[in-house]
């Protein structure tokens, strides 16, 4: 394992030394993630879909238009089930 130090800002910025972005090939103006694992462990990786452009026509197609309030509900339902599982 290799170690690379970085310093903090004032304004709280770090530059990515260019080892590590030719590494993971990060290019000028985009997107990374900082992932927080559960073991507490931080990882920086180029994210799969760096912005909503990326994501469009990926989740496919519904079967018929839902309403705002149909949106919400199942949002909603989703959100339930999510902290349910957590808790067991």
């Amino acid at each position: 394992m290799k170690e690379i130090l970085m310093t903090v800002t004032s304004k709280g910025q770090v530059t990515i030394p260019a080892e590590v972005r030719r590494y993971l090939g990060i290019k000028k103006n985009q997107k990374i993630a900082l992932v927080i694992e559960s073991a507490g462990e931080v990882k920086l990786k180029v994210p799969r879909y760096p912005d909503i452009d990326a994501v469009v026509g990926k989740a496919g197609k519904l079967n018929k238009r839902l309403s705002w309030q149909e949106t919400l509900e199942i949002a909603h339902e989703d959100r339930l089930k999510t902290k349910v599982a957590k808790r067991s």
